[in-house]
């Protein structure tokens, strides 16, 4: 059986982690997750060394992608200093938003920023953003044109998939994450396995209302509300009730 989630307390997790694990456990109707996939652009943009891009990429239906780069970036945007980004960026006058602060960062809306990353040479490394019920909210891109400092972000994303393959510093030839690629990659891992410990709670209360999954979900969802209670919380005492007997 799947172990319980190891929670870090929140307080003691960096900004990135921990706002990739909040996003993990937030119920999908929550009228706030747009804002919590913004902050996880920003943070990614601001506090992942060499990153020139980091957006989220939501379903296809729920508009462009919200793509963030960090304050010196753009500035330079602005002041038409990196003249391929110019000629395929939306002025960064409209539709933008951002942060001050030691993690400043700008956001803007961009219509097909896919192709427009690849048509600039970027390297992209992407992975999940999930919310409480499991399912994929979004698709994160991370956006360098340091191929290098690509490899030990997909080598870290990888790992956290399966422990047992190796971490970047555990690769000769790979360069070690910077602090805040150790931020994304053990807020990942830690997420995946929130994930885990809900998802089997689901299953838990589907066996045991002969419900399907959708609805075991909703039950879930119900009882961390009734009883004021996180999503994790409430699955939490779900497995420990069945392994308890």
């Amino acid at each position: 059986m799947t172990p319980l989630s190891p929670q870090i307390p929140t307080g003691t997790r960096p900004p990135l982690a921990d706002a990739l694990v909040k996003l993990a456990q937030t119920p999908d109707d929550v009228s706030s997750i747009a804002e919590d996939l913004q902050k996880v652009a920003e943070l990614a943009a601001t506090r992942i060394s060499k990153i020139d891009y980091a957006a989220v990429s939501p379903q296809s239906e729920d508009g462009p992608c919200t793509v963030a780069v960090s304050q010196d970036l753009a500035v330079a945007v602005q002041d038409a200093a990196v003249a391929d980004l110019d000629a395929v960026a939306p002025p960064l006058e409209q539709d933008v938003s951002g942060h001050g602060g030691a993690d400043a960062s700008v956001t803007l809306a961009w219509p097909g920023f896919r192709e427009a990353a690849t048509s600039m040479g970027m390297r992209v490394v992407s992975m999940p953003l999930f919310t409480g019920s499991g399912a994929t909210r979004a698709t994160l891109d991370l956006c360098s044109r340091d191929a290098a400092a690509m490899a030990p972000l997909t080598a870290g994303i990888c790992a956290a998939y399966d422990p047992n393959l190796p971490s970047p510093g555990e690769v000769d030839d790979l360069a070690p994450l910077d602090d805040g690629g150790q931020e994304l990659v053990a807020g990942f891992a830690e997420a995946l396995s929130v994930r885990a410990t809900i998802q089997l709670a689901v299953e838990l209360v589907a066996t045991r209302s002969g419900s399907g999954p959708n609805d075991a979900y909703l039950e879930l969802r119900l009882d961390a509300a009734d009883k004021g209670i996180s999503l994790l919380a409430a699955a939490t005492a779900v497995i420990t009730r069945s392994l308890a007997g």
